[in-house]
């Protein structure tokens, strides 16, 4: 048998063309090989391979698809293969395909999950190599109709007696094969080619025709050659026909922002878990609401006490955090007493105003371990939890040997954690509503994932941001960085594949580090001395070029002189000169060898917390910090000027062309230098990782945006995060929501923001030219946001041109004046520039109550009906 292959595709000199092919046999072993294609113009490829058959392994179906590579074999594009060209295999026929490249598709949302679970269609896992009928002569039609609404089906006619003379009753019926994939096979024996045909829809009760494809007639011709008007015996024509061109209902959905941790209902102990997510589906289906976002479920447990809150801190990219556990769910204790007594701790914790991560910590792993001494074993025993155990333990075991702890209780814990979630996200299905799972960027720098896989990581750095308006000293996450040259792509996979159990969209974190990471030296506290990661650094040649002379050690060590001290410490320079520092020529100062690292300060002050201390630990922290250029620690002699330095001592320390010299390579750095590199960096990073999750794809892509990132997240059709108080578009302080892309999230806050009420009582200023400019009204704003108010913001963005429109709980309460809490400040849920910020928000009122409340509920679901959501 042979296989030939034609496509028309535009490379440049040095790219070649590849079709990767794989056969798969009875006995499921699967052999995939990499084959050149050969072309005279660069432009039309072809390959011709005849497929030798092991009778031991007769092949059962084969699949491909195309990539491109330069000269070294390194693979700079691939073709979208979420749904692969799959097929059929007849030893005893010839395939010719002739093929389009494919682009992932415009209409990619309606290949997701989470759109399939909103219109009520089922999710076919994978495609079938459908066993269709192969004649002497065959042509093998296929098209992809994701559009198709649930009771239709897809057909094709032509204008050859073969597909029926263009007469709507005498279509053909073309068989699904699985994921909106159709096929059909017709015998075209004494069929002269070319025909003409189109797609067809039919409604399956009444069998009608009810909507033809748009567009011209589509053709055969290409499939053979010019000259040929005959398919050759024992020859098979794969017209693959794409997408069916018939415009998509337009989907949009609107839904409800957060954590686990911050539900509260009746039943749950002082945090939200995976029971109450089927309370909070209720509220979701009594409001309209099609989607719940929350933040990441991981298990963060570390140090066992408050900074193990953080819910993107994650040790473990597949355990589930032990306190989202719904534990009466699981059993109650024999022992009447200690249930009475449970019980009474539950109604302490949850008559707090907050979520109490300690305690809650305390009460809910006692209870699981009596839990445990009484049905564990039995659990363990059984043939589900058996079968469950074999399909995880791959990251089970590992973790719980990291957690040096009783395995039987972790694995009770982790299954029961599952069997709650997969629940919970089933039930939500059942209502039509989809979970949205959050992806986070890193890891914990001590976890599970950089135990046992220490060469995915740089664990000799840390991931962070730059500096913003809202952290002045930059972020830092305390992550290590990826080392991409590994399995982290395999790995971020499984990740996804574990993920898609339960959710059915999710927010990638952090998009921005899939173009470049902003890594941070190891021993730095702040986010000011790190550098893009991958980058492109600049040699002293380039850095003289812009009209800079270089010189090393002015540059790259921390400007410290007595006038920098002086502003910098006040009274207390004195000591810092005879303490920290040490003199040297030109009336400068170095830093002691004890202190000249932020890392070296933070634990020369720690436990030091009178105010004289603080201030002058965070003086140093800045003197530290003071350099113009950072050298790269992998490439010696490349230097990255350091970031937001235009307007310290050390630049101001030049003279007036230097400054001019030091601000065209800043601006040229930043702004223009990376913006091809990052761009193909992301594309080959975000298709080789998300290329083909059935989940809804949507980045939070909010921070210092290269030129590159839009584009990228349209071409990859991944939907982007618009918030009306941040524009990506430079020079406005406020965005038109009616310019939001359709591919798009819109949302008012975000966890990283003051929540609606507390944004607007921030700073008057800023509200009353929002009042002005954005909600057109006229005269002074009211100082706190009334409830009328915050219910036509939340109406704007429902009208909004953008997909999904998902608020905060918080924000949806702002309008009713009633439900939403009388503390504004308690609604915060974290402040970035603060490291030791206690991620506790939770819920003032029960889902239970929010249930009751009729009036609003109805209000809710009117709003979002006649917004069309």
């Amino acid at each position: 048998m042979k296989l030939k292959f034609s496509i028309q595709y535009g490379t440049q000199w040095g790219q070649n063309l590849y079709v990767v092919l794989s056969y798969l046999s009875i006995d499921q072993t699967k052999k995939t090989e990499r084959l050149m294609m050969t072309t005279s113009d660069g432009m039309e490829w072809q390959l011709e391979t005849t497929v030798l058959e092991s009778r031991k392994h007769p092949i059962t179906s084969f699949s491909y698809y195309y990539q491109v590579e330069d000269t070294d074999g390194n693979v700079l594009r691939k073709e979208w293969n979420a749904i692969p060209r799959t097929y059929y295999f007849d030893s005893a026929k010839d395939y010719v395909m002739a093929d389009l490249w494919r682009d992932v598709p415009l209409q990619y949302h309606l290949y997701s999950m989470a759109y399939h679970t909103t219109m009520g269609l089922s999710v076919d896992q994978q495609v079938e190599p459908l066993r269709v009928p192969l004649y002497r002569k065959t042509i093998l039609f296929r098209v992809s109709a994701p559009q198709l609404q649930k009771g239709q089906s897809v057909a094709i006619i032509g204008d050859h007696p073969a597909l029926g003379s263009w007469n709507v009753s005498r279509y053909l019926r073309m068989e699904p094969i699985g994921r909106f994939e159709w096929l059909l096979s017709v015998n075209v024996d004494a069929v002269l080619l070319p025909i003409e045909y189109k797609y067809v829809i039919i409604d399956d009760t009444s069998h009608a025709l009810v909507a033809w494809e748009e567009g011209d007639n589509r053709t055969t011709a290409g499939l053979l050659p010019v000259d040929q008007t005959m398919v050759p015996d024992g020859t098979v024509l794969v017209a693959y026909g794409e997408n069916l061109r018939v415009k998509e209902h337009t989907w949009r959905a609107a839904g409800v922002v957060i954590p686990v941790f911050s539900l509260r209902s009746k039943q749950s102990y002082g945090v939200g878990d995976f029971g109450d997510l089927y309370r909070l589906v209720d509220w979701c289906a009594a409001t309209g609401m099609k989607a719940i976002q929350l933040l990441p479920v991981n298990d963060t447990t570390c140090s066992k006490n408050w900074s193990d809150s953080y819910p993107y801190n994650i040790v473990s990219a597949f355990a589930l955090h032990p306190h989202y556990l719904d534990v009466e769910a699981i059993g109650v204790l024999k022992n009447k007493i200690k249930m009475n007594t449970y019980h009474r701790q539950r109604q302490e914790l949850n008559e707090l105003g907050y979520s109490d991560y300690e305690a809650v910590d305390r009460v809910k792993r006692a209870y699981v371990q009596e839990l445990f001494d009484e049905k564990g074993q039995q659990t363990l025993e059984s043939k589900e939890f058996k079968t469950w155990f074999a399909q995880n333990q791959d990251w089970l075991v590992p973790y719980a040997k990291w957690l040096d702890s009783s395995v039987g209780l972790i694995y009770f814990t982790q299954y029961h954690l599952h069997l709650q979630l997969k629940a919970a996200a089933d039930y939500a299905r059942s209502k039509g509503i989809f979970l949205k799972g959050d992806v986070p960027i890193g890891v914990n720098g001590d976890s599970v994932e950089t135990a046992i896989h220490p060469d995915y990581f740089h664990l000799d750095a840390q991931t962070g941001a730059p500096p913003d308006m809202f952290s002045p000293n930059g972020q830092n996450w305390g992550f290590p960085t990826y080392n991409w040259g590994t399995g982290v792509v395999e790995w971020f996979r499984r990740r996804l594949k574990w993920m898609e159990q339960y959710f059915d969209a999710i927010r990638i974190d952090h998009i921005l580090g899939f173009f470049r990471i902003w890594e941070i030296p190891g021993d730095a506290v702040f986010g000011l001395l790190g550098h893009f990661l991958p980058s492109l650094p600049m040699t002293v040649g380039e850095i003289e070029y812009f009209g800079l002379p270089f010189r090393k050690d002015l540059f790259t060590r921390p400007f410290i002189n007595d006038r920098v001290l002086d502003k910098l410490f006040g009274m207390h320079a004195p000591y810092v000169r005879e303490h920290f520092l040490m003199p040297k020529s030109y009336g400068l100062y170095d830093l002691k060898s004890d202190y000249n690292t932020q890392k070296k300060v933070q634990q020369a002050f720690e436990g030091r917390i009178d105010e004289n201390s603080l201030w002058i630990r965070d003086g140093l922290y800045r003197l530290v910090s003071s350099v113009l250029f950072l050298e790269d620690p992998k490439q010696p002699g490349m230097y990255h000027p350091r970031i937001g330095v235009i307007g310290e001592p050390v630049f101001e320390a030049l003279n007036a062309e230097e400054k001019d010299a030091f601000m065209r390579l800043y601006n040229n750095y930043y702004y223009q230098r990376h913006n091809f590199f990052w761009g193909a960096e992301a594309i080959r990073k975000l298709t080789d990782v998300f290329g083909s999750t059935r989940m809804l794809c949507c980045g939070e892509d909010l921070g210092m945006l290269p030129d590159c990132v839009a584009p990228v997240l349209d071409q990859l059709r991944i939907l982007s995060l618009e918030i009306q108080s941040m524009p990506k578009q430079s020079g406005y302080e406020f965005a038109h929501l009616d310019g939001n892309p359709y591919r798009s999230v819109a949302t008012i806050s975000t966890h990283d923001m003051s929540p609606l009420r507390l944004w607007w009582s921030e700073s008057p200023e800023r509200t009353q030219r929002f009042y002005v400019s954005m909600l057109q009204k006229q005269g002074r704003a009211p100082e706190q946001l009334p409830a009328h108010l915050a219910e036509e913001i939340i109406g704007r963005h429902l009208y909004c041109p953008s997909m999904l429109c998902m608020l905060s709980l918080q924000d949806w309460l702002a309008m009713d004046g009633e439900l939403r809490s009388k503390n504004v400040r308690d609604e915060r849920i974290n402040v970035p520039s603060d490291p030791y910020n206690r991620w506790k928000y939770r819920m003032h009122i029960t889902i239970e109550d929010l249930l009751k409340a009729d009036k609003y509920n109805n209000k809710v679901k009117t709003m979002i009906q006649r917004s069309k959501r």
